[in-house]
């Protein structure tokens, strides 16, 4: 019996977060880890206790910024590094598995958190139609190593 891989299970994990999520627009899942251990978690979404876009505003979603973003939303990793942070934990050293690779806010976030690794499921790039996945670009230029995940397996989307 082959034993799953740590990568293959924290990815998993964060296609299962991503379930969680009450964006009406897109679902995306985090898990932050050091030495195979599970530090914290996230998925995208408005702040605990304020909106549920799902129910609220089921045929659109929340309010856009003028980006076209959701006006609301914490994203996945921003919820897993807030998570960690509020509860003390280090995340120098640390890896990020995420359903979505980061947005260049989130790029940023996460390269000032010590955050040395990065794994993502599919591109912000591709998603948003953009030429470039500034945040991906952005977080290899000051050495934070970043790479697209490939399963063995197909991992629900």
């Amino acid at each position: 019996m082959k034993r799953p891989a740590f990568d293959d299970i924290f990815m998993h994990l964060a296609s299962d977060l991503a379930g969680r999520s009450h964006c009406v627009k897109a679902r995306v899942g985090a898990v932050l880890t050091k030495d195979t251990r599970i530090i914290s978690i996230g998925y995208n979404g408005p702040p605990a206790g304020t909106h549920n876009c799902d129910e609220e505003w089921p045929e659109h979603g929340c309010a856009r910024d003028s980006k076209g973003s959701c006006s609301l939303a914490l994203h996945a990793e921003e919820n897993a590094i807030l998570y960690a942070a509020k509860n003390g934990a280090s995340l120098e050293g640390s890896s990020l598995y995420v359903t979505l690779s980061p947005c260049l806010p989130c790029a940023r976030l996460i390269y000032a958190s010590g955050i040395k690794k990065v794994q993502f499921l599919n591109s912000y790039a591709e998603y948003k139609g953009l030429s470039s996945d500034e945040g991906v670009d952005f977080l290899r230029k000051f050495g934070v190593e970043v790479t697209k995940y490939v399963a063995e397996e197909v991992i629900n989307e």
